[in-house]
């Protein structure tokens, strides 16, 4: 009698309900269930629709049939807005839900199947609820941090600078050099600290604990998953070893594929907003890297009087641009909706505006040669693969810390942190696009083929995802024999 195939690894993804987080380990999911896995992809409630018609999930399904989606509390009423004004309480109130929250299902998937799920993969924000629950239940846990290598180290010691005196800041001199992170004491300035080290509101305190306590946390996890490449961030890759003794880097994610599908690339690259196609027609009718490329993500928020600097200073750049500017991004105004359709009409022949746009496909665009950016760590990701240098203006908490990297150590772009001054704007935009700054196009020019390499097969990220994936396999067979 010939023997039965052994059960697939199940693993429990436990993601941040949040785009820039949710599309990677999406991603990272699709990935293991073309390896066959079983998926069990944990949702909040109040997110949950909003989320599945951002897809087609009937072709979702069809392609992953070994794939679902099971929701959870995140400990605030149906009526609350989400993270609403303190990002703090929000994270806090998710994480004191998710514990107990992810102990039920683990209860649940348990008595359907007869064993508990292989291992959970869990956003490394949410490492404290993570790891208690993993370790209840026996089950390794393995932290998706979803920022940068650099980022993910900083973050291991912000109770360094506590200790070391520099937070709070103890002057107001933002340049002065950080001393107190190994490796980063001649790169990272105050300024470019996460944001909540300046604690200058009241929820910067709450989340300076708790993002300690995530890596706290995080520490007890059986491996790190970074989404980033080998040559990209070497040194802080090296450093993180001294924790983890497992560390998979498998970006950039989003053009990584294990599988000869090319629409396997297209389904999970917008959660939540509803894209216009329509600019990459606009595009067509550009020459070659003469368009700004602008977008800040789908958290950040601006007023009015920001807003209009960059506004004049694109315009007075003499460059035409392409501009996202979401629904919801223009604060402290009784209209912000007339005051968009004003800047619209104003923009016309200048340049276009449109509440969202296909991110990847736009920065692979050949008219696009430089992409203003509020260096999340997915947006400076696309911009490295397509090679398209960067203008940043980050405003949140990893944000800060990616824009010094992209302007002082891998030298692919502007840092213009803390100001959005249009005489600025427009500077940097035409060094840019005119190609005044060779080290900037040399230095992307490199780095750009070595994160296309990364994720070739055969390349340094594609074999570490194959890795993880055995990695997870043997783990699984193991639970199978220790049970039979």
């Amino acid at each position: 009698m010939e023997k039965a195939e052994p059960e697939a690894p199940h693993v429990l993804i436990l993601p941040i309900p949040a785009q820039g987080h949710l599309k990677p380990m999406l991603k990272l999911a699709e990935l293991l269930s073309y390896a066959s896995f079983q998926i069990t992809f944990l949702n909040t409630e109040y997110f949950h629709h909003t989320f599945l018609s951002s897809i087609d999930i009937h072709a979702f399904f069809r392609r992953f049939p070994k794939f679902q989606f099971v929701t959870i509390p995140d400990g605030l009423p149906p009526d609350s807005p989400r993270p609403g004004k303190s990002i703090a309480h929000y994270l806090i109130s998710l994480t004191d839900a998710t514990k107990p929250a992810v102990v039920e299902v683990l209860v649940s998937l348990r008595s359907k199947s007869g064993r508990p799920p292989t291992c959970i993969i869990a956003d490394g924000i949410m490492s404290s609820a993570a790891v208690a629950a993993g370790e209840e239940f026996g089950i390794p846990v393995l932290a998706f941090r979803t920022y940068s290598a650099c980022c993910t180290w900083t973050y291991f010691h912000l109770s360094n600078l506590v200790e070391g005196g520099e937070v709070p800041l103890p002057d107001k001199d933002m340049d002065k050099l950080v001393t107190c992170i190994p490796g980063l004491e001649n790169v990272l300035r105050h300024r470019d600290l996460p944001s909540f080290c300046r604690l200058e509101k009241a929820d910067d305190h709450l989340l300076y604990d708790f993002f300690i306590a995530q890596a706290s946390a995080m520490r007890r996890a059986s491996a790190l998953i970074l989404n980033t490449f080998e040559q990209l961030e070497t040194p802080f890759i090296s450093k993180l070893a001294s924790i983890f003794s497992k560390i998979y880097t498998i970006g950039p994610l989003h053009c990584l594929s294990n599988v000869d599908d090319p629409t396997a690339l297209a389904s999970t690259k917008n959660i939540f907003w509803q894209e216009e196609k329509g600019c990459l027609t606009w595009l067509d009718s550009h020459p070659s890297k003469s368009v700004v490329f602008v977008s800040f993500g789908s958290v950040v928020t601006f007023t009015l009087d920001q807003m209009l600097e960059f506004w004049h200073g694109l315009v007075n750049s003499g460059k035409p641009f392409l501009w996202v500017i979401r629904s919801n991004a223009i604060i402290g105004e009784d209209d912000p909706r007339k005051i968009l359709e004003d800047l619209k009409d104003n923009t016309k022949g200048k340049g276009s505006i449109v509440s969202w746009a296909p991110q990847e496909e736009v920065l692979a665009h050949p008219a696009v040669g430089a992409f203003l950016t509020h260096s999340g760590w997915n947006s400076t990701l696309e911009s490295i693969y397509a090679g398209v240098p960067m203008i940043c203006w980050p405003l949140f908490v990893d944000q800060y810390v990616n824009s010094r990297c992209v302007s002082h150590v891998w030298r692919v772009g502007f840092d213009m942190k803390d100001s959005c001054h249009r005489s600025i704007v427009e500077k940097m935009v035409r060094d840019v696009i005119e190609m005044k700054n060779e080290e900037i196009m040399k230095s992307m020019e490199e780095i750009s083929k070595q994160a296309q390499e990364s994720v070739k097969e055969s390349g340094p990220s594609y074999c570490n995802l194959d890795k993880m994936i055995q990695d997870i396999m043997s783990v699984n067979l193991e639970n199978i024999n220790r049970r039979d």
